[in-house]
């Protein structure tokens, strides 16, 4: 009897992951990458040091992830993150976590995770092929193969696990979406998520290169409502605002039908009165210092022309003739510094992709199309995406596992079918 064959498209975290599983599970595996590379994008998560899952609960991970949450809730319960930290230490990978629950490799190096997976599939036979898929083989409503450059490569069963449209340099190009809609799968239209944010204005621009530390970033909508807020670091940019802080924030924001503004707290760790007290105590030290001078003791010199200019406070002023007024505006710039956002950049810049497969057209215990037999789906080619903190990549290790486990099954089951079939004949 011959080995049941599953074919893979897409040689990310989802791609290998599935590759691997589909091997454990009995099935001979062939995983076809564009790139001459596998895990390109993986390379860059996490800075480059691979945020590769977060030490919680299959709970936790549910609730950071803001859509499609209980699609999901079968492929991480079955494989939840500490399943997946054991399964990278088994590897060789040692693991650390840091603030957040964020799972690194303890050398913070993305290749050390790329290797490790990559020598799991050599080990594990898996036929690696540097290829293109152009689109599915489907004879009487079952996906039976992969239409490849050279030919038609067939397969018991294909997994796709084409990423999404962020990062195009990377591979990922939007392909899977046209495949799987072939088959008649609706597509949610794609969009970025954990993006850097665009300033309807010029203030950022003139900070350009500004990194700031231990500010906290608040999110509000038209309606003054805060849809986000959280401690930690933020950058400014030539066309706005960048930095963990930002990507986060960009995850909660319903940009088709409101409009954002954000406040960042750079004294978070002062309420307005201490800060009061602190600028009275610092202009007593100096009282016939220049303003912009005085300024410098408190802020990044960056931004010392821009607050100066928000507060209305004429920078050669010495410091014991500001106003009580003046003082107030002050506090109330550094408490909650405004910058209008006028929308995300655009999706190639995101981190991921929101949009996708409809997962109400996937089976969510094996990752089975419902309208393809023989097609399995992984990663972030499905409409689900996460908040930052590696919650992402659990959801491709989740669902690659699932996917391969699910593809294995289908194939040894078809092939008992035939069987069968063949010795009623």
């Amino acid at each position: 009897m011959k080995q049941p064959s599953v074919v893979v498209i897409g040689g990310g975290a989802a791609g290998m992951m599935a590759a691997l599983s589909a091997h454990k599970a009995g099935a001979s595996v062939t995983l076809l990458e564009p790139n001459d590379k596998l895990g390109r994008k993986l390379y860059i998560t996490g800075k480059g040091r691979c945020n590769l899952t977060n030490h919680t609960t299959a709970e936790g991970v549910l609730n950071n992830i803001p859509r499609n949450s209980r699609f999901l809730y079968s492929a991480v319960t079955r494989f939840p993150p500490s399943a997946v930290m054991e399964y990278f230490e088994a590897l060789g990978v040692p693991l650390k976590v840091e603030r957040g629950g964020r799972v690194f490799p303890c050398s913070d190096k993305a290749a050390d995770v790329i290797d490790a997976l990559f020598y799991a599939l050599k080990r594990a036979g898996v036929i690696i092929r540097q290829a293109r898929a152009l689109g599915l083989e489907v004879q009487a409503g079952k996906v039976t193969g992969v239409r490849l450059e050279d030919g038609v490569l067939p397969a018991g069963a294909v997994v796709l696990a084409t990423g999404g449209v962020s990062y195009p340099a990377t591979g990922s190009t939007g392909d899977g979406y046209g495949m799987a809609a072939e088959v008649g799968h609706t597509i949610v239209p794609p969009r970025g998520s954990l993006v850097p944010l665009e300033e309807a204005g010029d203030t950022c621009a003139r900070m350009q290169g500004l990194s700031l530390k231990n500010v906290t970033l608040t999110m509000k909508n038209q309606k003054k409502k805060t849809v986000f807020q959280e401690q930690g670091e933020m950058l400014f940019t030539h066309f706005g605002l960048s930095g963990p802080l930002v990507l986060s924030a960009s995850a909660h924001g319903n940009w088709a039908k409101d409009t954002y503004r954000i406040l960042i707290d750079l004294k978070p760790a002062l309420d307005e009165g201490k800060l009061e007290a602190r600028i009275l105590r610092d202009i007593a030290q100096a009282p016939n210092r220049a303003f912009h001078n005085f300024l410098e003791g408190l802020l990044p010199r960056m931004m010392v022309p821009v607050m100066g200019e928000r507060a209305d406070i004429p920078p050669d002023l010495p410091v014991n003739a500001l106003t009580k007024a003046q003082r107030r505006r002050l506090i109330e710039n550094m408490k909650g510094f405004v910058v209008d956002i006028a929308g995300p950049r655009p999706v190639k810049d995101a981190i991921i992709t929101a949009g996708g497969i409809k997962t109400g057209e996937i089976d969510p215990g094996t990752m089975m199309s419902k309208k393809a037999p023989g097609l399995f789906l992984a990663g972030e080619v499905i409409d689900v995406d996460a908040y930052t903190g590696g919650f992402n990549l659990q959801i491709a290790w989740s669902t690659g596992r699932a996917a391969g486990e699910g593809a294995a099954q289908y194939v040894k089951e078809e092939e008992e079918h035939d069987d069968l079939s063949q010795h009623r004949h």
